[in-house]
């Protein structure tokens, strides 16, 4: 991919332009505080506590990039860490993209990650990075499934629905983030596979290219936080890191 000799500059792009409508109203879901401190500069620092990662850029609501840039300012990173924040689109693949136009030529790997996966850890990261740089063109963390899975014919809410398969469960990942990418594969797919043509994720795109995904090992810590419990959980596991890892 690249030549082995000279450094693969990596970059992280964080779309939070979402509104987080399962949390309810209110505040945006990357802007909801979790131990006093908003997602975003959670997830913010998570990308940065990798090394490989010299760049962040931060995707914003289209009418809020003055706001994210100023609270990030008051959440500084380390010097090594560059910081760029841009306004979004309307919809998630829009603004990912204009994430990916905020990158320099010199970017050659790239990461996705979603800003309500405040605590992933650092060596999840890491192993996204590792192996994107040994030659995939796409890479998800994930982990095996705990719950057996049924596929129904889907109904309107409230109704009961049939159950039409069950997957074999050890076959099914559940899919985390951040997901690793060589950039031009990605800003590949991003300019070929049109929004809603069955990709729900950004390897879902590389996917549709007809390319190469692997799954390295995920981490229980990186869930996603949707929903008012998943915040009481994010909040757990918060307050043990600081009193065990002296996490801030």
């Amino acid at each position: 991919m690249s030549d082995p000799s000279r450094p693969v500059r990596t970059a992280a792009v964080i779309p939070a332009a979402g509104r987080g409508v399962r949390l309810g109203p209110g505040t945006p879901k990357a802007l909801r505080t979790l131990g006093g401190t908003p997602m975003l500069v959670h997830a913010v620092r998570a990308m940065a506590a990798s090394r490989a990662v010299s760049l962040i850029v931060v995707v914003a609501p289209p009418d809020g990039a003055t706001e994210v840039g100023r609270l990030l300012h008051e959440h500084p990173l380390a010097e090594r860490t560059d910081l760029v924040v841009v306004p979004g689109g309307q919809t998630r693949q829009e603004s990912v993209q204009l994430g990916l136009a905020a990158l320099p030529d010199t970017i050659e790997v790239v990461l996705v990650h979603d800003a309500a996966r405040p605590l992933v850890p650092a060596e999840t990261v890491d192993a996204v990075v590792a192996a994107v740089r040994a030659g995939a063109p796409a890479v998800v963390p994930a982990l095996p499934l705990a719950d057996t899975v049924k596929q129904v014919d889907p109904q309107p809410a409230g109704t009961p629905e049939p159950v039409v398969g069950t997957p074999e469960r050890a076959l099914l990942r559940a899919v985390q983030t951040p997901q690793g990418f060589d950039l031009t594969t990605l800003r590949k797919a991003h300019d070929t596979v049109v929004e809603g043509e069955g990709a729900t994720d950004d390897a879902g795109l590389v996917e549709r290219l007809g390319s190469p995904v692997v799954v390295v090992p995920g981490h229980e810590e990186a869930f996603k936080v949707t929903r008012p419990l998943d915040l009481v959980l994010a909040e757990a596991v918060l307050a043990r890191r600081r009193a065990t890892d002296g996490y801030v």
